[in-house]
């Protein structure tokens, strides 16, 4: 099927990342992901990443183990950076040209990130993987998905999880909870949906970036999701 997605920004959970482990990156799932993002590419798919840390660290778990906030949020932010390199090496493995971009400043590790200079790669037919959240304590990975989003003026974000959608409760503790086909961005904050935080999903409303909640972790989904199927669901 035809990609009904010129441009999108992809934002991966790092706690998928780790598989059927208990941390860190399981190599399996990693190459699921990056064989699934190289076959979109090569459809035409400008695609730009970011993925979540959780599996490595999280700041707002260590600020409430003791860690100073701030601090806390930086390891973090460098928690998203080694899980941005890890995809960017799978995908360079598979022959898909991969350019991993940073919040703050980290060269040689990748360059830092400008809205040009990651548009300049999609353009160019390189996945551009943006690293670091926004660069600023406060603000989660989500937040930087969606700002990055609309600064390399995607049509979409697709959030790729483990759950199909957003539900009306957690599926994975109430049994009752039923699926959304498509809901509006006041209704996930009238019912205050987890879809992601308040930030993210407010900054999405106000630019108009519409949200694709997915299971990312079934293999197939993101081409079927990309050309439009309607296996999660559509936040607009």
């Amino acid at each position: 099927m035809e990609p009904k997605y010129k441009r999108i920004l992809l934002k991966l959970s790092g706690e998928s990342l780790m598989g059927h482990q208990g941390y860190g990156i399981d190599p399996e799932r990693l190459n699921e992901y990056a064989s699934q993002i190289a076959e979109i590419v090569k459809q035409g798919v400008e695609v730009g990443i970011v993925i979540g840390g959780g599996n490595i660290f999280r700041g707002l778990q260590g600020a409430s183990k003791g860690f100073n906030r701030v601090k806390g949020d930086q390891m973090g932010m460098l928690a998203t950076t080694i899980n941005s390199l890890a995809l960017s090496s799978a995908l360079e493995a598979i022959g898909q040209k991969a350019k991993v971009f940073t919040a703050i400043n980290m060269h040689p590790i990748g360059e830092h990130y400008s809205s040009h200079r990651a548009i300049e790669a999609l353009e160019n037919g390189s996945v551009a993987i943006m690293a670091g959240g926004t660069g600023n304590p406060f603000f989660t990975t989500d937040t930087g998905a969606a700002l990055r989003g609309i600064e390399i003026a995607a049509d979409a974000m697709f959030k790729g999880t483990r759950i199909d959608g957003v539900y009306t409760a957690d599926p994975e503790k109430d049994p009752t909870a039923t699926k959304f086909d498509k809901i509006s961005y006041d209704e996930v904050l009238a019912r205050g949906l987890r879809v992601m935080d308040l930030t993210a999903t407010a900054l999405c409303k106000e630019n108009g970036l519409p949200i694709v909640v997915f299971d990312m972790d079934t293999v197939g989904n993101l081409k079927k999701v990309i050309a439009g199927e309607p296996i999660g669901t559509f936040v607009y």
